[in-house]
């Protein structure tokens, strides 16, 4: 009888923690209160920072927050036209460029973005900045590194109340964050997310970055270089479980005559 009210409980929460990502409309299980997360995602960026050598370049470093407040920008008009700004509440916007020569970049909820100097050889331009950055901050928006953390909880703890996981199984919670975001790896790396994610994560990203005024256009011919990146060698970190790049490029090239409408909008008002 215990495992069967074990079991409603787990179908309950399930149901109540659904969440929907902007956009897409997608239903995702979200089921760790953003503030705890958020909390935990703060803690390990200032981690990260303290072992990691920040750019010396600061005309490149500048460049990358600049393109990340184009696009937090974006980001707050369009939620806030959607009456979801609640989502954003707690975000701690943050844009660091780091010396590495992985050819990648991440965000973390709450907003906190690592750009490797690595990547900036194929991002070419702040148009193929934004593709990245729009890309990793809409991880971030949608929940992604939640609802894998989520879906790890539920499988290694059942049905145990989130608030007693982390009173009573501190180091294990602790555990499943830091798998989810690969926050414990030596060079700070997310875990790959899956073909799912990084599908989405690109439709959100291209929209944010073409109403932060950036050619979505250039969103084609940046994964056209990263494809060129990985020929003859191991795949960037960067690219993980991305897609297929055939399938990837054409996704976003009929994904494109949406985002230019938002692009060329954005276009009228500067």
């Amino acid at each position: 009888m215990k495992k069967v009210y074990a079991a409603l409980i787990l179908l309950l929460l399930v149901v109540l923690a659904c969440s929907t990502v902007p956009i897409t409309g997608r239903k995702s299980l979200n089921i760790i209160p953003a503030s705890t997360i958020n909390s935990m995602s703060f803690q390990q960026y200032g981690e990260f920072l303290k072992t990691h050598e920040l750019s010396k370049d600061t005309q490149k470093a500048q460049m990358v927050k600049e393109v990340g407040a184009d696009i937090q920008k974006a980001v707050e008009e369009y939620f806030a036209f959607h009456d979801i700004s609640h989502k954003l509440k707690g975000y701690q916007w943050e844009y660091n460029l780091v010396e590495s020569e992985e050819v990648n970049a991440w965000c973390m909820p709450g907003g906190k973005v690592v750009v490797y100097t690595g990547i900036l050889p194929v991002t070419r331009d702040r148009n193929g900045l934004a593709v990245v950055m729009g890309h990793e901050i809409a991880h971030a928006l949608a929940g992604h590194g939640n609802e894998r953390m989520s879906q790890a909880l539920i499988a290694q703890m059942g049905s145990i109340a989130l608030s007693e996981a982390i009173d009573e199984k501190p180091e294990e919670t602790q555990a499943l964050f830091m798998m989810a975001y690969g926050v414990g790896a030596q060079i700070g790396i997310l875990l790959p997310y899956s073909r799912m994610h990084e599908s989405e994560a690109d439709h959100l990203g291209l929209v944010f970055m073409s109403m932060a005024g950036y050619d979505p256009r250039e969103s084609v011919e940046f994964w056209e270089r990263m494809a060129e990146e990985k020929k003859g060698q191991a795949p960037p970190e960067f690219l993980s479980t991305h897609p297929h790049d055939e399938d990837r490029i054409a996704k976003l090239q009929a994904l494109i005559p949406d985002a230019m409408e938002y692009y060329n909008e954005a276009q009228k008002e500067r």
